[in-house]
């Protein structure tokens, strides 16, 4: 049945191209999330895996936290075709946000992660996330090409789509390697979550940056995402950190106190043997005076 997981994952991850496209990066990539808390449902129930208290607790806040950010979505510039993305991309701003993420992450790669990598579970997961900021940048692109081609504009002979194209392979690539590097050395329940907020905070910078989302935005949205946001950090985080613990409704303290008194413990009884020590560290080198006297100890255990 591999077919049917590589089918899945294959129309998930198109439906995730075209979220791209039609929506802002700050909305989309925070809802990533809900794959997260849907593994956790399907894995319940058709696998078998155990899902506890907390991460039913988590999959709820999950939710709350991704509503909360759609309500309060920024409205992005609007982009809609080759030429405006390629002058994006062109922007001063932009330019020097991705210089600084490229030499970054090259400080990383080259220097950090080959002395402290082993050691330190942030290392590999910084660098997935930055690299990843660059994969959602060209399938935002790619999104914009795909509907020009498909209205009939000349998007072909364009440059910006090979280039893209080209970013996204070479990221998905760096981005799979150290992840997996990542999960092989770190704990899983850690890894994931870890990953999810880095991740999710470069690319919303990243885009807010490139296509100025939260400029337009009011002060209570602002607040309402990044409240929407932490909610889901928060979700996710109850879902993999505590969910080999095995704790249900039952093991929750009750609400009544027990009327049934505490049996008191009866007392335990030990039997010792009376043994006498009679020990005589006096030795007399003539007889006694009536006033002096032998000293005796007496030991009783």
């Amino acid at each position: 049945m591999w077919w049917a997981g590589f089918a899945t994952m294959s129309a998930g991850e198109v439906a995730n191209f075209g979220a791209y496209a039609f929506a802002p990066a700050t909305v989309v990539t925070p809802l990533g999330a809900l794959s997260v808390l849907i593994s956790a449902i399907f894995s319940s129930y058709c696998l078998g895996e155990s899902l506890n208290l907390l991460g039913k607790l988590g999959c709820v806040i999950c939710m709350a936290g991704s509503t909360v950010m759609v309500i309060h979505a920024p409205k992005e510039e609007k982009v809609s075709t080759v030429v405006e993305m390629a002058s994006k991309m062109k922007d001063t701003g932009f330019i020097i946000f991705a210089v600084l993420l490229v030499v970054s992450c090259l400080i990383l790669i080259f220097i950090v992660a080959p002395r402290y990598g082993q050691r330190n579970i942030l290392i590999y997961i910084i660098i997935c996330s930055v690299i990843g900021s660059f994969s959602v940048t060209a399938v935002k692109g790619l999104g914009v090409t795909i509907r020009n081609f498909f209205q009939g504009l000349p998007v072909v002979r364009h440059p910006l789509p090979y280039i893209l194209s080209l970013i996204l392979g070479l990221s998905i690539i760096i981005q799979v390697n150290f992840l997996n590097r990542a999960l092989d050395i770190f704990n899983t329940s850690l890894v994931f979550p870890i990953y999810y907020v880095f991740f999710t905070t470069v690319v919303v910078a990243s885009s807010i940056v490139l296509f100025k989302e939260w400029f337009t935005m009011s002060a209570v949205d602002i607040v309402g995402t990044l409240s929407g946001f932490v909610t889901i950090i928060l979700g996710v985080f109850m879902l993999h950190a505590f969910k080999d613990l095995d704790i249900n409704q039952i093991s929750l303290p009750h609400t009544h106190k027990s009327t049934t008194p505490t049996p008191a413990p009866e007392p335990t009884v030990i039997k010792l043997e009376d043994k006498n020590v009679l020990v005589d560290n006096i030795e007399l080198a003539s007889t006694p005076s009536p006033q002096q006297k032998p000293k005796v100890f007496m030991i009783h255990s």
